[in-house]
């Protein structure tokens, strides 16, 4: 007879994530900043997530980098903008080039054309979702050697014209 005890589940993302994925986090003059470190995927997929912690009604910046558009919302309802970037998850954290906040007078969750993701806050309510989340607090972030210093600047149409879309479908203005 051989005795086994229960194995833990293993998900694909445990198997195969690049290492632990962590933030760090600080205070500076009353304004709490988180700083997400994880691969591209996981990310996008965090600042989605995240984003159900923000008021009913936030104002949105998007910046599309390849195409030098930049379009403001302000007022929009907050599920529309997370059915929004769901559409836009797998083109984001294929190509990035595109720096999209979400905010209120208290809070803000950005993700930026390099694929990273910041939250800012006046209170430190970040760090106890990021922790729910699997992250794991750090010091200090080690940068990733195998990444170019900036984003990918070849064409993506597909993003580009998806985040267009976005704005349109949101009623965002273009600047």
């Amino acid at each position: 007879m051989i005795f086994r005890t229960s194995q833990p589940d293993a998900t694909v993302w445990r198997r195969f994530r690049s290492g632990t994925d962590g933030f760090t986090f600080a205070q500076t003059d009353g304004v709490w900043e988180a700083h997400v470190a994880a691969n591209a995927e996981r990310v996008v997929d965090l600042f989605y997530t995240l984003s159900e912690h923000l008021p009913p009604a936030i104002d949105v910046t998007i910046e599309d980098r390849r195409t030098d558009r930049v379009w403001t919302g302000e007022g929009i309802a907050l599920p529309d903008f997370r059915d929004a970037i769901a559409r836009l998850k797998v083109p984001l954290a294929t190509y990035g080039g595109v720096e999209i906040s979400a905010y209120s007078p208290e809070d803000q969750v950005t993700l930026t054309p390099q694929i990273e993701m910041f939250a800012y806050s006046r209170t430190d309510r970040w760090a106890y979702f990021l922790q729910a989340r699997g992250l794991e607090e750090f010091g200090a972030l080690a940068e990733k050697p195998w990444r170019a210093p900036s984003w990918d600047r070849a064409p993506a149409p597909m993003l580009s014209e998806s985040t267009a879309a976005m704005a349109e479908r949101l009623s965002m203005t273009a600047g």
